[in-house]
């Protein structure tokens, strides 16, 4: 497996529902996250949280307001509590499988992301992608630029 040239690396626990932010091997945030109700897994349609290697390919959202509320990508509103069907809130990191099983993810629409179901985070609850509180979105966001690495597991 080669990685892109990054300082940065993003580790989550599926089983531990926990993120960590490094920068060569020094700790610089961690925070509960949320991944998929269904498990991890790879396939179209799943509603899984993919495994393996990533890079963050995408950074959607930055100087948009806390609570923006994204959809296909391109901000909204500021939410509101209106719509409570997985809103993509705050801020979008979007994911690149590195591995052969999961190069599908930036196809699936696999993202960090911040959420309206804040009372969720530190339990499997997402339809497959990592969310977080979204304060810790925004310092995420922050913290991390393009080709981030990734690994999920």
């Amino acid at each position: 497996m080669t990685w892109p040239d990054s300082p940065f690396l993003i580790e989550v626990s599926i089983s531990h529902q926990s993120m960590l932010l490094k920068e060569q091997g020094e700790i610089l945030m961690e925070a509960p996250v949320s991944t998929a109700a269904n498990g991890p897994g790879f396939e179209e349609g799943s509603y899984r949280t993919p495994t393996g290697h990533f890079i963050i390919r995408e950074r959607i959202g930055e100087g948009a307001p806390i609570f923006t509320s994204f959809k296909g990508r391109v901000p909204r509103k500021i939410w509101r509590g209106e719509d409570r069907n997985d809103a993509v809130l705050t801020r979008i990191l979007w994911l690149d499988g590195l591995d052969g099983r999961n190069s599908n993810t930036y196809c699936r629409y696999i993202y960090f992301h911040g959420t309206h179901a804040e009372n969720l985070i530190g339990r499997q609850a997402s339809h497959g992608c990592i969310r977080l509180r979204n304060e810790d979105m925004l310092k995420l966001f922050e913290l991390c630029p393009l080709f981030t690495r990734v690994h999920i597991l």
